[in-house]
């Protein structure tokens, strides 16, 4: 799967998972965390935009372990993950050309 693949499916995912119960949630990030892993090395871009949704992902779990709001928590993780797609995607078209 490549990584604007894993990144789509994380997008959906975080979607659902907003309006979930927070073990329900918690449940779905986790499961997150085998998309995040990067199959090749990686431009640094691509790499950079891949752990900022990491962090992001994980801010939204500390949030939801200590019971404190997610709101703004769940879009920027999103925005996180769309970033992520774009730059892949961008560098898997370069590839592509080559």
């Amino acid at each position: 799967m490549s990584d604007s693949e894993k990144a789509a499916k994380i997008i959906q995912a975080l979607q659902a998972a907003e309006g979930m119960p927070a073990q329900q949630a918690l449940r779905i990030l986790n499961e997150l965390t085998m998309l995040m892993r990067g199959d090749l090395e990686q431009p640094f871009e691509i790499e950079e935009a891949r752990a900022n949704t990491f962090l992001a992902i994980c801010e939204i779990a500390k949030a939801l372990h200590r019971a404190q709001p997610t709101d703004h928590l769940w879009l920027t993780a999103i925005d996180a993950a769309e970033r992520w797609m774009s730059v892949a995607g961008r560098g898997e078209a370069e590839q592509t050309r080559r």
